[in-house]
């Protein structure tokens, strides 16, 4: 079904620097020591984005008991980050990734059919990387109302 060309578990989560929603420099080696929920989203304050992104900051004590942080990553301007972020009183950083360059090195960004409509977008998709920086895990199958219990369970598995 899918034609998307993911990362593969087990090798290193491919590298990158973005801005967050303040506009301050953030790269992935920047977490290495903990686990890193980095999931991808299409569109900050839609529907579906926001019940995602309210489980993981309603998730934040449970994450931090696994050694564990969450980052949002979508092709939203930092403007639009911080206005997401005020209105759901979000608890960790979204990541700018406007040229979705981020997305392609992830193999996220591809081919989406909705409403009969076909266009290029994210992918909404999770990957768990370990505290060295190897991807762990890859959620290709997200459910939005259960993302953040799925990924409670996936890292209470490894």
């Amino acid at each position: 079904m899918s034609t998307l060309n993911l990362p593969k578990t087990g090798a290193p989560a491919p590298e990158f620097t973005t801005v967050n929603q303040n506009e301050e420099t953030v790269s992935l080696k920047d977490f290495r020591g903990k686990k890193v929920i980095l999931y991808f989203y299409p569109k900050a304050m839609t529907p579906g984005c926001t019940t995602q992104a309210c489980g993981l900051r309603d998730s934040k004590a449970e994450l931090e008991k696994r050694n564990a942080v969450a980052l949002g990553i979508s092709p939203d301007a930092p403007k639009r980050l911080v206005k997401f972020i005020e209105k759901e009183s979000l608890n960790f950083d979204l990541l700018s990734d406007e040229d979705h360059s981020i997305a392609d090195k992830f193999g996220v960004w591809g081919l989406k059919k909705f409403m009969g409509r076909e266009f290029d977008g994210i992918h909404r998709i999770t990957f768990i990387i370990d505290e060295e920086g190897k991807l762990a895990h890859v959620m290709e199958k997200v459910k939005t109302k259960s993302h953040h219990d799925d990924v409670l369970a996936v890292l209470d598995s490894l």
